[in-house]
């Protein structure tokens, strides 16, 4: 056998990365961790995605983390980087994305005297992270890096944490990369199965929501193909809405914010709901309302991969702990024939009706605009957005017909949509990836249009500009109308400001200039912006206004 050679514990951590099976990192540079960024520099198989914050960074690596189903993965430094970088954390945590974030911390010998932006990482992340940990022997990388992986996949997948002290890093150390971790098999108990199908068999209006931990291409495949088979109405969670194809007769809708008001009652009026992958979160569930943790008078059926999830908030009736693919391919292969409901297809025409943009008369209407994009993007367009009531209209209106083609944050986390953008269009050159954003949220990270024109990427951005937080303003005109407090923004050019980082832009204040704006837009190549004018009147897609409200 023999010998490893010694390196440096840099050199031997990026050669573990690439025997993961790592090829993109998204980083801020800092001293903290110099030696792996010089070891990156004879590493051509791992990509160095260089950014301009720390949360852009971070958002970047859990979006690839949810494309992939493998880590994505970040290096920031000490002190404020991490800090800054939290906030990704957080997402993939709430979001159940895998996500590996490296963190370059003080020398060995500075620790617990406050040194130079001093942060005790294993504290500060153990609330947001599945592990948060600090490698300080070199022998132990491999060992390290094989198990940040496992915890980042296995189960409900999730974020992990590990900090570098500066020192070690340099240090000299033998040691060979293991072997690159996968995922292990879940399969469905038959019991269970048979014990699901009899319960559906006895149903009389079963509902499905979907959508989730470990969801992947397998699932949506085959869970569609059962939910077909036995015609049944679903439903994805919030922000899964690729999760079934909307082009399937089986599909009813999304969950979250703004639903059908169809869907809500169908789900209300549900006397079993299975539910797949989705945690039951306080959004898809409208704060537990719409499933009560009790949920008297309903059967609930629960199958995640993590056998954490299960019972943990909800009576579960019959509880599955089983990989989302696998659970699928049996269900959707199992023998016994469950007579089909009619209810999938009426509630997938509930859904269509929902989904149809019409017209609200505004100077700029969103519902239009939509309409336009539906017309003119290609249905498998990878979507990406953050936070605000502006994202309420591809909610609706936009159908999630590619997998994945959603990249939006289930935790609510505003800046999102332009860092997941840059990782979409890196991960998935071929397809078209539009960046939409409210003027509060885009100024949360919109400086990441420099990472996509620095690395040459086709993206397209909508700005949809109101001068307000849309959201809080919504909530503060239902609890203290007219008296608006700290809601008002005054906002830059936006498309002067694309402009600014080397792209092509335009200004839309009306419904009749966008198909123009945008069919330029699409004859265009690197990055563009259009910069949509709109009125704070209308509040969402549901058609609330500031006048409704107040008048109550």
């Amino acid at each position: 056998m023999t010998e490893p050679k010694t390196v440096s514990a840099a050199r031997l951590l990026v050669d573990c990365l690439e025997a993961q099976g790592c090829d993109r990192i998204f980083t801020v540079p800092g001293e903290s961790f110099l030696p792996v960024l010089d070891a990156l520099h004879d590493t051509p198989s791992i990509e160095t995605v260089v950014c301009r914050q720390e949360g852009g960074a971070a958002f970047m690596a859990c979006a690839d983390g949810s494309m992939t189903g493998k880590p994505g993965v970040c290096f920031v430094t000490r002190g404020p980087g991490a800090t800054n970088a939290s906030i990704g954390v957080h997402v993939a945590f709430q979001d159940s994305q895998p996500m590996i974030l490296f963190v370059g911390d003080v020398d060995s010998h500075m620790r617990d005297r406050e040194g130079f932006q001093e942060v005790d990482f294993a504290a500060f992340f153990g609330p947001l992270a599945k592990w948060a940990a600090r490698i300080d022997d070199p022998a132990r990388i491999p060992e390290y890096i094989a198990r940040a992986y496992a915890v980042a996949i296995n189960g409900r997948p999730g974020p992990v944490v590990l900090a570098l002290p500066e020192d070690m890093l340099s240090l000299p150390v033998a040691g060979t990369p293991r072997p690159a971790v996968v995922r292990p098999a879940q399969a469905a108990c038959p019991d269970a199965l048979q014990a699901m199908l009899k319960l559906l068999e006895d149903a009389a209006a079963p509902v499905a929501i979907v959508g989730g931990a470990g969801w992947n291409e397998k699932a949506r495949t085959y869970f569609t193909e059962f939910a077909e088979r036995v015609g049944l109405p679903v439903a994805t969670a919030f922000r899964r809405q690729d999760a079934l194809p909307p082009s399937s007769p089986a599909y009813a809708g999304n969950l979250g914010y703004g639903p059908n008001p169809k869907l809500v009652e169908r789900i209300k009026a549900a006397d079993l709901v299975l539910v797949v992958g989705a945690r039951l979160g306080e959004a898809t569930t409208d704060g537990y309302e719409l499933v009560t943790p009790d949920h008297p008078d309903q059967i609930l059926i629960h199958v995640h991969p993590d056998p954490e999830e299960l019972g943990r908030v909800y009576r579960t009736d019959l509880a599955l702990c089983a990989d989302m693919g696998e659970f699928a391919e049996a269900a959707a292969m199992w023998a016994d024939e469950v007579v089909p409901f009619g209810a999938g297809r009426e509630a997938h025409a509930e859904w269509e009706e929902f989904s149809t943009p019409g017209e609200d008369g505004t100077a700029l209407d969103l519902a239009r605009v939509l309409a336009v994009l539906r017309d003119k993007l290609p249905a498998d367009s990878v979507i990406c957005n953050g936070a605000g009531n502006f994202s309420g209209w591809w909610h609706r209106y936009w159908r999630y017909e590619g997998f994945p083609s959603q990249l939006a944050p289930t935790s609510g986390a505003m800046g999102y949509g332009v860092p997941a953008a840059v990782a979409a269009k890196l991960r998935l050159p071929d397809r078209t990836v539009l960046a939409v954003a409210g003027d509060g949220d885009f100024l949360m990270n919109g400086q990441e249009l420099a990472t996509a024109e620095q690395y040459g990427l086709d993206l397209l951005v909508i700005v949809v500009d109101n001068s307000t937080y849309g959201t809080i303003r919504m909530h503060q005109e239902r609890e203290f109308p007219g008296r608006i407090s700290a809601t008002s923004l005054t906002n830059p050019d936006f498309a002067a400001l694309g402009q600014a980082y080397g792209g092509w832009s335009a200004r839309v204040e009306t419904t009749g200039q966008f198909a123009p704006a945008l069919e330029e837009a699409l004859g265009r190549r690197g990055l563009r912006l259009l910069h949509l004018v709109t009125d704070i009147e209308r509040l969402n897609a549901a058609g609330q206004t500031v006048t409704a409200l107040r008048s109550r």
